[in-house]
């Protein structure tokens, strides 16, 4: 016969009290996490540097459409190499191809006679017989051209950025920039 054990002394079973059960559970955790922290296999390493993180917009040439939705979207044109910023723009004014036309975008920007001047990140866009303004249709437009052009100018500068390009739009009022592509995405 095994030994009887002693009975509380109020005559009712052992039980956990809430304090106790939430020692317990609290322990419990701590123990469980202890042992897989250090079972991982894991060892202390210090800092690692890794360079510099990735910023602004990606390489090479891209033209930018408007989407169905009314927003710019870049088309990247990996295999075209210009010589020249009105190059990019005859891309621009021509449009998407038929399947981006099948995915919804268009361009904006009609054939007309442009003109550039550059000086490094600076791009002066001069269009004679065109007038540019703010509203959203022209605002499209405006970031065509100069997400598009900011693009090209570091396609054939390698050494310059697309998002440090300034680009100043000249027509028959009065100019509007300079303006940098971020302006123009996003949204």
């Amino acid at each position: 016969m095994p030994p009887k054990r002693p009975s509380p002394p109020n005559g009712r079973p052992h039980a956990l009290t809430p304090a106790l059960t939430t020692a317990l559970t609290t322990g419990l955790t701590t123990l469980l996490a202890a042992a897989t922290l250090t079972a991982c296999g894991v060892q202390p390493s210090g800092v690692i540097g890794a360079g510099e993180p990735p910023t602004g917009l990606t390489k090479g040439l891209r033209v930018y459409f408007v989407s169905a939705a009314g927003h710019l979207e870049g088309v990247s044109r990996p295999d075209i190499r210009i010589t020249g910023l009105d190059e990019a723009l005859k891309l621009l004014a021509t449009g998407p191809s038929d399947a981006e036309q099948r995915r919804g975008l268009t361009t904006l920007v009609p054939q007309a006679p442009y003109d550039t001047t550059t000086d490094g990140t600076r791009v002066t866009l001069t269009a004679p017989d065109t007038t540019f303004s703010g509203n959203r249709r022209d605002d499209l437009i405006n970031g065509q051209l100069v997400c598009t052009l900011a693009r090209a100018q570091s396609s054939l500068h390698p050494t310059i950025r697309p998002d440090d390009v300034q680009v100043t739009l000249t027509g028959t009022g009065k100019p509007l920039g300079p303006y940098r592509c971020s302006q123009f995405l996003g949204g």
